[in-house]
């Protein structure tokens, strides 16, 4: 297992109840889609926010990046909705 420190915004953060924690996480857990799926099994509020998880944007130690990304060395990830500008 290795710890990771998650940071989450806007409706995400509003459906887990909390802005930010830091968690381990098996083995398994490889890339964002697997944290995502692994996230998604901690509780009725994880499946909430991650419900549609392929709108679901990453970065990893503040660096945008696809769900297909390695997370191996993140110090950060943190999740967020897309955003709209304006």
């Amino acid at each position: 297992m290795r710890t990771v420190n998650l940071a989450y915004f806007s409706w995400v953060r509003e459906r887990i109840g909390k802005s930010e924690e830091t968690l381990e996480l098996p083995a398994d857990v490889v890339t964002i889609a697997d944290l995502l799926a692994h996230l998604k099994s901690l509780g009725e509020e994880y499946q909430a926010a991650f419900e549609h998880e392929r709108v679901i944007r990453a970065a990893i130690n503040q660096e945008h990046v696809e769900h297909g990304a390695p997370i191996a060395g993140a110090r950060e990830i943190a999740l967020f909705p897309p955003m709209t500008g304006g």
